[in-house]
Protein backbone atom coordinates (compact mmCIF):
# COMPACT_ATOMS: atom_id res chain seq x y z
CA UNK A 1 0.00 0.00 0.00
CA UNK A 2 1.35 3.43 -0.99
CA UNK A 3 1.81 5.90 1.86
CA UNK A 4 0.94 9.58 1.67
CA UNK A 5 4.55 10.76 1.29
CA UNK A 6 5.17 8.43 -1.66
CA UNK A 7 1.88 9.48 -3.26
CA UNK A 8 2.76 13.18 -2.99
CA UNK A 9 6.22 12.53 -4.41
CA UNK A 10 4.80 10.45 -7.27
CA UNK A 11 2.14 13.01 -8.18
CA UNK A 12 4.76 15.80 -8.07
CA UNK A 13 7.01 13.95 -10.50
CA UNK A 14 4.04 13.06 -12.69
CA UNK A 15 2.84 16.66 -12.94
CA UNK A 16 6.33 18.02 -13.49
CA UNK A 17 7.15 15.47 -16.19
CA UNK A 18 3.74 15.49 -17.88
CA UNK A 19 3.23 19.26 -18.01
CA UNK A 20 6.87 19.97 -18.86
CA UNK A 21 6.91 17.46 -21.70
CA UNK A 22 3.64 18.88 -23.03
CA UNK A 23 4.96 22.45 -22.90
CA UNK A 24 8.17 21.63 -24.73
CA UNK A 25 6.28 19.54 -27.29
CA UNK A 26 3.93 22.48 -28.00
CA UNK A 27 6.95 24.70 -28.69
CA UNK A 28 8.39 22.14 -31.10
CA UNK A 29 4.98 21.74 -32.75
CA UNK A 30 4.59 25.51 -33.13
CA UNK A 31 8.01 25.88 -34.71
CA UNK A 32 7.34 22.93 -37.03
CA UNK A 33 4.23 24.78 -38.22
CA UNK A 34 6.22 27.99 -38.69
CA UNK A 35 8.83 26.12 -40.75
CA UNK A 36 6.06 24.54 -42.84
CA UNK A 37 4.46 27.94 -43.42
CA UNK A 38 7.51 30.19 -43.77
CA UNK A 39 10.20 27.61 -44.69
CA UNK A 40 12.67 29.13 -42.23
CA UNK A 41 13.35 30.02 -38.61
CA UNK A 42 15.16 33.03 -37.23
CA UNK A 43 18.42 32.29 -35.36
CA UNK A 44 16.84 32.84 -31.94
CA UNK A 45 13.83 30.72 -32.88
CA UNK A 46 16.27 27.92 -33.74
CA UNK A 47 17.85 28.30 -30.30
CA UNK A 48 14.44 28.22 -28.58
CA UNK A 49 13.50 25.15 -30.63
CA UNK A 50 16.72 23.35 -29.71
CA UNK A 51 16.32 24.32 -26.06
CA UNK A 52 12.79 22.88 -26.04
CA UNK A 53 14.06 19.62 -27.54
CA UNK A 54 16.87 19.33 -24.96
CA UNK A 55 14.50 20.08 -22.08
CA UNK A 56 11.92 17.59 -23.32
CA UNK A 57 14.60 14.90 -23.52
CA UNK A 58 15.71 15.76 -19.96
CA UNK A 59 12.18 15.05 -18.75
CA UNK A 60 11.77 11.89 -20.82
CA UNK A 61 15.09 10.34 -19.80
CA UNK A 62 14.93 11.28 -16.13
CA UNK A 63 11.44 12.30 -15.15
CA UNK A 64 9.58 9.38 -16.76
CA UNK A 65 11.63 6.53 -15.23
CA UNK A 66 11.84 8.38 -11.91
CA UNK A 67 8.04 8.75 -11.81
CA UNK A 68 7.52 5.08 -12.64
CA UNK A 69 10.00 4.07 -9.94
CA UNK A 70 8.28 6.21 -7.31
CA UNK A 71 4.99 4.49 -8.09
CA UNK A 72 6.61 1.14 -7.38
CA UNK A 73 7.46 -0.16 -10.85
CA UNK A 74 10.70 -2.13 -10.42
CA UNK A 75 13.24 -3.57 -12.84
CA UNK A 76 12.38 -1.02 -15.50
CA UNK A 77 15.75 -1.12 -17.27
CA UNK A 78 18.51 -3.63 -17.80
CA UNK A 79 22.21 -2.74 -17.79
CA UNK A 80 22.36 -1.69 -21.46
CA UNK A 81 19.19 0.39 -21.21
CA UNK A 82 20.52 2.07 -18.06
CA UNK A 83 23.71 3.02 -19.85
CA UNK A 84 21.77 4.49 -22.78
CA UNK A 85 19.32 6.42 -20.58
CA UNK A 86 21.99 7.82 -18.24
CA UNK A 87 24.30 8.76 -21.12
CA UNK A 88 21.47 10.47 -23.01
CA UNK A 89 20.35 12.29 -19.87
CA UNK A 90 23.85 13.57 -19.13
CA UNK A 91 24.16 14.90 -22.68
CA UNK A 92 20.78 16.65 -22.87
CA UNK A 93 21.13 18.07 -19.36
CA UNK A 94 24.46 19.57 -20.36
CA UNK A 95 22.92 20.83 -23.60
CA UNK A 96 20.16 22.57 -21.64
CA UNK A 97 22.62 24.80 -19.79
CA UNK A 98 24.83 25.25 -22.88
CA UNK A 99 21.94 26.32 -25.11
CA UNK A 100 20.57 28.69 -22.45
CA UNK A 101 24.05 30.21 -22.31
CA UNK A 102 24.15 30.42 -26.12
CA UNK A 103 20.74 32.12 -26.08
CA UNK A 104 21.82 34.77 -23.58
CA UNK A 105 25.07 35.48 -25.42
CA UNK A 106 23.32 35.71 -28.80
CA UNK A 107 20.72 38.07 -27.38
CA UNK A 108 23.49 40.21 -25.88
CA UNK A 109 25.04 40.45 -29.35
CA UNK A 110 21.64 41.27 -30.86
CA UNK A 111 20.91 44.22 -28.56
CA UNK A 112 24.51 45.50 -28.48
CA UNK A 113 25.11 48.89 -30.08
CA UNK A 114 26.34 48.87 -33.67
CA UNK A 115 30.02 49.72 -33.39
CA UNK A 116 32.96 48.67 -35.55
CA UNK A 117 33.67 45.71 -33.27
CA UNK A 118 30.08 44.56 -32.73
CA UNK A 119 29.09 45.04 -36.38
CA UNK A 120 31.37 42.20 -37.50
CA UNK A 121 30.17 39.92 -34.69
CA UNK A 122 26.52 40.75 -35.42
CA UNK A 123 26.99 39.72 -39.05
CA UNK A 124 28.75 36.44 -38.24
CA UNK A 125 26.65 35.30 -35.26
CA UNK A 126 23.47 34.18 -37.14
CA UNK A 127 25.49 32.02 -39.54
CA UNK A 128 27.24 30.26 -36.64
CA UNK A 129 24.13 29.03 -34.83
CA UNK A 130 23.94 25.60 -36.49
CA UNK A 131 27.73 25.01 -36.22
CA UNK A 132 27.40 25.96 -32.53
CA UNK A 133 24.71 23.31 -32.05
CA UNK A 134 26.91 20.70 -33.70
CA UNK A 135 29.92 21.69 -31.60
CA UNK A 136 27.92 21.55 -28.35
CA UNK A 137 26.57 18.10 -29.21
CA UNK A 138 30.02 16.72 -30.02
CA UNK A 139 31.67 18.29 -26.97
CA UNK A 140 29.04 17.03 -24.54
CA UNK A 141 28.97 13.57 -26.09
CA UNK A 142 32.73 13.40 -25.52
CA UNK A 143 32.63 14.87 -22.00
CA UNK A 144 29.85 12.50 -20.88
CA UNK A 145 31.39 9.39 -22.41
CA UNK A 146 32.36 7.98 -18.99
CA UNK A 147 28.74 7.93 -17.76
CA UNK A 148 27.74 4.58 -19.36
CA UNK A 149 30.69 2.74 -17.79
CA UNK A 150 29.50 3.48 -14.24
CA UNK A 151 25.78 2.95 -14.90
CA UNK A 152 23.97 -0.34 -14.29
CA UNK A 153 20.59 -1.72 -13.38
CA UNK A 154 19.84 -1.98 -9.64
CA UNK A 155 20.92 -5.22 -7.95
CA UNK A 156 19.17 -6.97 -5.10
CA UNK A 157 20.94 -6.63 -1.78
CA UNK A 158 23.08 -3.92 -0.22
CA UNK A 159 23.82 -0.82 -2.29
CA UNK A 160 27.62 -0.34 -2.56
CA UNK A 161 29.28 2.72 -1.09
CA UNK A 162 29.63 5.81 -3.28
CA UNK A 163 26.66 4.88 -5.41
CA UNK A 164 24.08 7.30 -6.76
CA UNK A 165 20.88 5.34 -6.26
CA UNK A 166 18.45 6.73 -8.82
CA UNK A 167 15.93 4.00 -8.16
CA UNK A 168 15.68 2.83 -11.76
CA UNK A 169 19.49 2.77 -12.19
CA UNK A 170 22.64 2.86 -10.08
CA UNK A 171 25.68 4.96 -10.89
CA UNK A 172 28.63 3.31 -9.13
CA UNK A 173 31.99 4.87 -8.36
CA UNK A 174 35.09 2.94 -7.32
CA UNK A 175 35.97 5.11 -4.36
CA UNK A 176 35.36 8.45 -2.70
CA UNK A 177 37.98 10.20 -4.84
CA UNK A 178 36.30 9.30 -8.14
CA UNK A 179 32.91 10.07 -6.60
CA UNK A 180 33.96 13.56 -5.51
CA UNK A 181 35.96 14.31 -8.68
CA UNK A 182 32.95 13.44 -10.84
CA UNK A 183 30.72 15.74 -8.80
CA UNK A 184 33.20 18.62 -8.90
CA UNK A 185 33.80 18.21 -12.64
CA UNK A 186 30.08 18.32 -13.46
CA UNK A 187 29.50 21.30 -11.17
CA UNK A 188 32.48 23.25 -12.52
CA UNK A 189 31.41 22.61 -16.12
CA UNK A 190 27.94 23.95 -15.38
CA UNK A 191 29.35 26.88 -13.41
CA UNK A 192 31.38 28.05 -16.40
CA UNK A 193 28.26 28.29 -18.57
CA UNK A 194 26.22 29.81 -15.74
CA UNK A 195 28.85 32.52 -15.24
CA UNK A 196 28.86 33.26 -18.99
CA UNK A 197 25.06 33.53 -19.12
CA UNK A 198 24.97 35.73 -16.03
CA UNK A 199 27.60 38.06 -17.49
CA UNK A 200 25.69 38.23 -20.77
CA UNK A 201 22.44 38.92 -18.89
CA UNK A 202 24.05 41.68 -16.84
CA UNK A 203 25.30 43.24 -20.08
CA UNK A 204 21.77 43.03 -21.53
CA UNK A 205 20.37 44.69 -18.39
CA UNK A 206 22.93 47.48 -18.72
CA UNK A 207 21.97 48.05 -22.36
CA UNK A 208 18.26 47.98 -21.51
CA UNK A 209 18.83 50.58 -18.81
CA UNK A 210 20.67 52.83 -21.26
CA UNK A 211 17.98 52.23 -23.84
CA UNK A 212 15.22 53.22 -21.42
CA UNK A 213 16.96 56.54 -20.86
CA UNK A 214 17.06 57.28 -24.58
CA UNK A 215 13.79 55.81 -25.79
CA UNK A 216 11.75 58.71 -24.42
CA UNK A 217 13.29 61.02 -26.98
CA UNK A 218 12.69 58.65 -29.90
CA UNK A 219 9.55 59.51 -31.88
CA UNK A 220 9.84 57.17 -34.86
CA UNK A 221 7.11 54.53 -34.57
CA UNK A 222 9.01 51.97 -36.69
CA UNK A 223 12.13 52.37 -34.60
CA UNK A 224 10.09 52.15 -31.42
CA UNK A 225 8.44 48.91 -32.55
CA UNK A 226 11.81 47.34 -33.37
CA UNK A 227 13.46 48.35 -30.12
CA UNK A 228 10.39 47.36 -28.10
CA UNK A 229 10.44 43.89 -29.68
CA UNK A 230 14.15 43.55 -28.98
CA UNK A 231 13.55 44.68 -25.40
CA UNK A 232 10.80 42.09 -24.91
CA UNK A 233 13.04 39.36 -26.32
CA UNK A 234 15.91 40.42 -24.07
CA UNK A 235 13.66 40.33 -21.01
CA UNK A 236 12.55 36.76 -21.86
CA UNK A 237 16.19 35.68 -22.02
CA UNK A 238 16.95 37.32 -18.67
CA UNK A 239 13.96 35.58 -17.09
CA UNK A 240 15.08 32.22 -18.48
CA UNK A 241 18.59 32.77 -17.14
CA UNK A 242 17.21 33.77 -13.72
CA UNK A 243 15.00 30.67 -13.71
CA UNK A 244 17.96 28.44 -14.54
CA UNK A 245 20.26 30.04 -11.96
CA UNK A 246 17.68 29.58 -9.17
CA UNK A 247 17.18 25.88 -9.82
CA UNK A 248 20.87 25.40 -10.62
CA UNK A 249 21.66 26.78 -7.16
CA UNK A 250 19.17 24.48 -5.41
CA UNK A 251 20.37 21.50 -7.47
CA UNK A 252 24.01 22.06 -6.59
CA UNK A 253 23.37 22.71 -2.89
CA UNK A 254 21.80 19.25 -2.75
CA UNK A 255 24.61 17.83 -4.92
CA UNK A 256 27.31 19.20 -2.60
CA UNK A 257 25.46 17.64 0.34
CA UNK A 258 25.37 14.34 -1.55
CA UNK A 259 29.14 14.47 -2.05
CA UNK A 260 29.63 14.30 1.71
CA UNK A 261 27.50 11.15 2.08
CA UNK A 262 28.80 7.71 1.22
CA UNK A 263 25.37 6.12 0.77
CA UNK A 264 22.97 8.63 -0.69
CA UNK A 265 19.36 8.16 0.33
CA UNK A 266 16.85 7.76 -2.52
CA UNK A 267 14.84 10.60 -0.93
CA UNK A 268 17.75 13.02 -1.36
CA UNK A 269 18.35 11.78 -4.90
CA UNK A 270 14.64 12.28 -5.67
CA UNK A 271 14.77 15.86 -4.36
CA UNK A 272 17.73 16.63 -6.57
CA UNK A 273 16.06 15.10 -9.63
CA UNK A 274 12.89 17.11 -9.00
CA UNK A 275 14.66 20.46 -8.65
CA UNK A 276 17.13 19.77 -11.46
CA UNK A 277 14.16 19.07 -13.75
CA UNK A 278 12.18 22.18 -12.74
CA UNK A 279 13.91 24.36 -15.34
CA UNK A 280 13.10 21.88 -18.11
CA UNK A 281 9.47 21.76 -16.94
CA UNK A 282 8.83 25.47 -16.32
CA UNK A 283 10.88 27.18 -19.06
CA UNK A 284 8.55 26.20 -21.94
CA UNK A 285 5.60 27.95 -20.30
CA UNK A 286 7.68 31.09 -19.85
CA UNK A 287 8.64 30.94 -23.53
CA UNK A 288 5.06 30.26 -24.69
CA UNK A 289 3.58 33.06 -22.57
CA UNK A 290 6.15 35.58 -23.82
CA UNK A 291 6.65 34.65 -27.48
CA UNK A 292 4.10 36.18 -29.83
CA UNK A 293 4.95 33.83 -32.69
CA UNK A 294 4.26 30.71 -30.65
CA UNK A 295 1.12 32.16 -29.07
CA UNK A 296 -0.20 33.13 -32.51
CA UNK A 297 0.40 29.62 -33.88
CA UNK A 298 -1.15 27.88 -30.88
CA UNK A 299 -4.13 30.23 -30.94
CA UNK A 300 -4.55 29.63 -34.65
CA UNK A 301 -4.53 25.86 -34.25
CA UNK A 302 -6.81 25.89 -31.21
CA UNK A 303 -9.41 28.03 -32.96
CA UNK A 304 -8.74 26.39 -36.35
CA UNK A 305 -8.80 29.78 -38.00
CA UNK A 306 -6.53 32.82 -38.07
CA UNK A 307 -6.66 35.71 -40.55
CA UNK A 308 -3.71 35.50 -42.91
CA UNK A 309 -2.92 39.20 -42.75
CA UNK A 310 -2.83 39.08 -38.95
CA UNK A 311 -0.45 36.11 -39.00
CA UNK A 312 1.94 37.78 -41.43
CA UNK A 313 1.79 41.05 -39.56
CA UNK A 314 3.28 39.55 -36.44
CA UNK A 315 7.00 40.20 -36.44
CA UNK A 316 8.53 39.30 -33.11
CA UNK A 317 12.25 39.83 -32.93
CA UNK A 318 13.29 37.05 -30.62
Amino acid sequence: RMDLCTMIKGVSFLLETGLGTLGNFLILLAYAYIVFREHKLSPVDMIFCHLAFANMMVLLTRGVPQTMTVFGLCNLLNDVECKIVIYTYRIVRALSVCITCLLSMFQAITVAPVTSTWASIKMKAPNNIIPSFLALWLINMAVCIAAPFSSKAPRNGTVPEYTLNLGFCHVDFKDQVSYVINGIAVTMRDCIFVILMVVASCYILLLLHRHSQKVKSIRSSDRNQKTTAETRAAKIVIMLVLLYVVFFGIDNIIWIAMLTIAKVSPVIADMRVFFSSCYAALSPFLIISSNKKIKAVLRCNSQQREPRDQATDISYVT
